[in-house]
């Protein structure tokens, strides 16, 4: 028998939904259909997979994550994967009224029937949702109580890097990469079904933890200090191992995803066709959580990046190709990349775009091959810290000279509008380093008037306040109170606003301090903050992650409820410095990165040292290559793409899939 006996297939769920989608808004975005999307035979799979990215679905369709493991896991035919994202509060509470339970966007289906459901978090703001998505699902809430016909939750992305402060709402965790991960706990979950299930749910628990690629919560007890600091977090049964490794892709070659990325059909945040060029990144900023978690770096062939380029065009019929990673311009060869590139879409609607660029990565040949086809966006670079001394201390090496001669080359190039990205509350930060971002933004001003010897020069500065994260070297760091940042912005904004030459010219972009000050809490909590999410959620908290829904008072109140008599509070989790003795509680989860590495560059943060790029210089000891087995792989390769004119040739005789005019 090739397919496995399971539970009747549940029936689809739309003629209850069709209903309802007229008393909502943007029903569109609950009704599926997209062009690439993929609705499966139920009874012909072994093994089913529900995936979400907990939010709205204008956030969650365009997310690169969910979109890759779509498509791995429906390329096997004994898999099945469908989406779901999180219902807005006037869906919610009609399908509450009538019954109706979290449904996938594909078939509909009830999001309960699957064997797993997988939610990834890019932010610890979307912790709330997941609990919604659970509850409307049928599924209990805590992993104790679910039963054994409920999917595994299993947790990925960023977040999932701490995910104490949900242990109890999950069953499991993956760290790192998706893509072989998944079709792992595939196979094991495929296994465990053909063999009857044996010892229930926490049968196939054991064996998911028993691999040391999955970290399963219920499996580890945490002992705690009188004083409310951690004593150790270890396994609770023999088998299960100490840590729990992440995971790594090597060859991004051979997993050119998403190949036919969802079309979608409601207005989204980003409508282009994403292709990741390089994964990881060794510059060492040490804010970046994402950029000390994805070590090593791992470039795709120029090869890969035109053929997926060529077939994402064709499948979706988008024409704005985004060129992704944390640090585009530092492909060893994003010339050549961007040129071949814009001379096979020499002449079409297809544009190009970096959304990342390093200040000291760019150069105006390379925006001028982004923009040859004629959409000349803003340019968007990012100094972090506004004096040369914070950049030090955050490893951000970037000169104010290296932003003065960027800018001056940009606007001397046609270019009439720069945006500045920084932050406000880093470690060791005073007034004089935020008020120095006024300076800097005139002096970027000043310099687009002279080269240009126009006055239409503007410059956009967005600021969002520092969190710091775990697996960093800021893990240690107390974080800046909000009343704190709140005050230094309203300083730079008289700064600037109060100097009549540039008011006008400068446009300030940014967040009060609270908002940050609850991710810290989640970012770095442990598992007594899991009450305080579950009571917010009580209360009402849903959509965190939008300024419109967040309520500061609500996180604040019911944390102060919740946290009553354990010896601990917000600021115990936020806005105290930890020692290099004291047990964090993500140490027995391994990034690959030596902790004893992540202290000396604290260290070094504090003394104000800079530490070079290790894919130029030799290694600098982080512990990932030797750990995880791993290497820095990049080019140059010295290959190229098709040839133009055979390409031009390709594209004119192939109609758009997505119904768009061939290009």
């Amino acid at each position: 028998m090739t397919v496995l006996e399971h539970a009747p297939s549940p029936d689809s769920l739309f003629e209850r939904i069709e209903p309802l989608l007229a008393r909502v808004s943007k029903p569109v975005q609950y009704v599926g259909g997209e062009l690439n999307s993929v609705v499966k035979d139920w009874d012909a799979t072994d093994v089913r997979w529900c995936l979400s990215y907990p939010d709205a679905y204008e956030i969650g369709l365009p997310n690169q994550g969910i979109a890759i493991l779509y498509e791995v896991l429906n390329e096997r035919d004994w898999i099945l994967a469908e989406r779901t994202y999180a219902v807005w509060g006037d869906m919610e509470a009609l399908m509450r009224e009538h019954g109706v339970p979290q449904f996938t966007l594909d078939g509909h289906r009830p999001v309960g029937a699957f064997d797993v459901f997988g939610l990834s978090f890019a932010t610890e703001l979307g912790y709330t949702n997941m609990l919604t998505e659970l509850d409307l699902a049928g599924i209990p809430l805590h992993a104790v109580d679910r039963r054994e016909h409920d999917p595994i939750v299993l947790a990925g992305g960023h977040a999932a890097f701490n995910p104490e402060p949900i242990a109890d709402f999950i069953d499991a965790a993956v760290l790192g990469d998706g893509e072989e991960i998944a079709l792992a706990i595939s196979e094991v979950v495929r296994e465990w079904k053909a063999e009857g299930r044996p010892d229930g749910r926490d049968g196939l628990l054991m064996r998911l933890a028993a691999s040391g690629g999955v970290y399963v919560p219920k499996f580890y007890d945490t002992d705690h200090l009188p004083d409310g600091r951690i004593r150790r977090i270890a396994p609770n049964r023999s088998g299960v191992p100490y840590t729990v490794r992440k995971h790594t892709l090597m060859d991004l070659d051979a997993w050119p995803y998403p190949k036919k990325p969802l079309v979608p059909m409601a207005e989204t945040v980003h409508e282009r066709y994403s292709v990741e060029i390089f994964r990881g990144c060794t510059r060492g900023c040490r804010f970046c959580q994402a950029g000390m978690i994805t070590r090593p770096v791992r470039e795709r062939s120029i090869e890969t990046i035109g053929s997926m380029v060529a077939a994402g065009i064709e499948a979706t019929g988008l024409e704005e190709v985004g060129l992704l990673s944390l640090s585009s311009a530092d492909h060893s060869e994003i010339g050549e990349v961007a040129h071949q590139l814009a001379d096979r879409y020499d002449g079409t609607n297809v544009s190009l775009s970096l959304p990342s660029t390093r200040v000291d990565a760019f150069n105006i040949d390379l925006a001028n091959e982004l923009s040859r086809n004629g959409r000349r966006s803003g340019l968007t670079f990012a100094p972090e810290g506004g004096s040369q001394r914070l950049r030090q201390v955050i490893n951000k090496m970037v000169t104010d000279e290296d932003l003065i001669r960027t800018v001056s080359a940009a606007y001397a190039s046609g270019w009439r509008q720069v945006k500045l990205y920084f932050m406000c509350g880093l470690p060791t930060e005073t007034d004089e380093d935020v008020l120095a971002i006024a300076d800097l933004t005139k002096r970027v001003i000043d310099t687009g008037r002279r080269v240009s010897g126009r006055r239409d020069i503007r410059c956009t500065v967005s600021i969002g306040g520092f969190v710091p994260k775990p697996h960093t070297p800021f893990q240690w760091a107390a974080q800046c109170e909000a009343e704190v940042v709140d005050d230094r912005l309203l300083k730079l904004r008289r700064a600037v606003q109060q100097d009549k030459q540039y008011a006008k010219a400068i446009g300030f972009r940014y967040h009060d301090g609270k908002p940050g000050m609850v991710e810290g809490l989640l970012s770095r909590g442990d598992r007594r903050v899991g009450r305080v999410i579950e009571a917010v959620w009580r209360d009402g908290g849903r959509f965190d992650g939008w300024s419109e829904h967040f309520s500061y008072e609500r996180w604040m109140r019911c944390a102060e409820e919740a946290l009553a008599g354990t010896g601990v509070d917000v600021a115990w989790f936020t806005t105290r410095e930890r020692d290099h003795n004291e047990v964090l509680p993500w140490d027995h989860l391994d990034s690959g990165l030596d902790r004893d590495w992540l202290w000396e560059d604290w260290q070094d943060a504090l003394d104000e040292r800079e530490v070079e790029d290790c894919r130029w210089t030799p290694c600098f000891d982080c512990g990932v290559c030797p750990q995880m087995d791993t290497s820095i792989q990049m080019g140059p390769t010295g290959r190229t793409l098709l040839p133009i004119a055979q390409v031009r040739q390709g594209l004119a005789a192939t109609p758009s899939s997505a119904g768009a005019p061939a290009l």
